[in-house]
Order: structure tokens, then C-alpha cells, then sequence
């Protein structure tokens, strides 16, 4: 069995940062582009942030990969269930907030995933 999980052929703290500033770019053009002085439309970049730092300070700390992998999985999870309010307002059809819940729902859902898969792989690895 491969010593790391690699989806995509990243390392989950490289997964963990691209995704980070996806959502930060994400947040800021969503943003800009509806004309939104409102803070809650950058959320996906708050979010984005608190990916991008536990991303960095795995790759710095790589004896605490364990603690800052954790951390960013609660903020993948937490970007999933933010997003579910996407169901609440989808009747009202889609527009730049309404994307953004469901860009959080599916991706955090995604995110979450992989994380749970990576520390079942890591289990497995240490178990052998």
C-alpha cells in the first residue's frame, strides 16, 4: 500500500491549499462581480483562508500533519454544512449567493471526503 494517500496525485496538505485558494478567488470574484458590499459574500474566502494556513503548516510541521489535517477537515465539513442552506434558497432561483452555498455544499462534501478517505488510508498504512 502507497505510504500517503495522493488523490489527484497531490499530497492532501497540497490538495488542501489549492482548494483553499480556489475558494478565496471564488469568494472575491463572486464578490466583486455582483457588486456585493455585504461581508457574507466573502464568506468562501474566510473559509478559503482558514484551508490555506492548516495546508501551509502541515507542509511546515510535518510531524503535526496529524493536528493541522484535522483542523482543515472541520473547516471542509463546515463549508459543507454552510452550504446546505443552498436548499432553503434555491426557489428563488440562482444568482451569485445562491451559487456560492451550493459551490460550498458540493466541494466542502467533496473535501470532507477525501479527508476521511486519507485517514482511513493512514490507519490502514500504520496498522500493517
Amino acid at each position: 500500500m502507497a505510504e500517503e494517500f495522493k488523490p489527484m496525485g497531490m499530497s492532501m496538505a497540497n490538495l488542501t491549499i489549492g482548494y483553499g485558494v480556489m475558494m478565496i478567488i471564488w469568494g472575491i470574484a463572486a464578490s466583486v462581480l455582483s457588486g456585493s458590499n455585504s461581508f457574507t459574500s466573502y464568506i468562501p474566502s474566510v473559509m478559503g483562508v482558514f484551508l490555506v494556513i492548516p495546508g501551509i503548516l502541515t507542509n511546515m510541521q510535518p510531524e503535526k500533519k496529524k493536528l493541522w489535517m484535522h483542523v482543515a477537515v472541520l473547516v471542509g465539513a463546515l463549508c459543507a454544512l454552510g452550504g446546505t442552506r443552498f436548499f432553503m434558497v434555491m426557489s428563488d432561483g440562482i444568482n451569485y449567493a445562491s451559487a456560492s452555498m451550493l459551490m460550498l455544499f458540493v466541494t466542502g462534501s467533496i473535501y470532507t471526503y477525501l479527508c476521511v478517505q486519507s485517514f482511513k488510508h493512514a490507519r490502514k498504512t500504520q496498522a500493517e
